[in-house]
């Protein structure tokens, strides 16, 4: 395999991109090499080696702890859970979240054999335990999966004592939130409520 089938063959592996639209990020990318292939292999190579998962909360940063967490200007008090770091960053730009974070790393799956173990989970139940929160507001994605963690987190919670709230109006049955406009996330972070049941 050439050097060009490589790049396209690499590209066709990112979400989004087929066949076709690889050749063709290919092609500009070869059009465009000085002012935009070689700057973008730089940044590929940066971020390969600075970017690193926050321990405390999951996110993606080139510190540890993330900028989030080291932020004083956030309530250390209100705990928002997601799914993964594009959940995170989805509420981030709404700008009406002023908690911290913490990222579980995907959902609980009997299908694909995930279980809490595999998640974040415990985690979390240490973090809340520990860091005297008092709100976890659960937005994890509106499909059965999101919805049976969300549950499971409930339970686990409990103990606690802190108060546990979902997203609400705007977030449609199985949406996810990386693909939902500023408008409806803040809609529905301003609409929490308690779990049912």
């Amino acid at each position: 395999m050439n050097e060009i089938e490589r790049l396209i063959a690499l590209l066709a592996r990112l979400p989004g991109l087929g066949p076709r639209s690889a050749r063709r990020a290919a092609l500009a990318l070869i059009k465009r090499r000085e002012s935009l292939m070689e700057p973008l292999a730089k940044a590929l190579q940066d971020a390969a080696a600075n970017i690193r998962n926050c321990s405390v909360c999951g996110n993606l940063d080139t510190a540890d702890p993330c900028h989030i967490c080291t932020d004083a200007r956030r309530d250390a008090t209100l705990l928002c859970v997601v799914e993964e770091v594009a959940d995170l960053w989805a509420l981030e730009r709404t700008g009406a979240y002023k908690g911290r974070y913490h990222v579980l790393g995907g959902t609980l799956s009997a299908i694909d054999g995930v279980g809490p173990d595999d998640l974040r989970i415990p985690a979390l139940v240490e973090r809340v335990s520990a860091a005297g929160i008092d709100e976890v507001v659960l937005a994890t994605n509106l499909t059965v999966d999101g919805q049976t963690t969300a549950h499971y987190i409930t339970e686990r919670l409990a103990p606690t004592g802190a108060r546990v709230t979902l997203l609400a109006h705007g977030v449609p049955v199985g949406g996810e939130l990386d693909y939902l406009d500023d408008g409806t996330l803040t809609a529905a972070l301003r609409a929490r409520r308690a779990p049912e049941g």
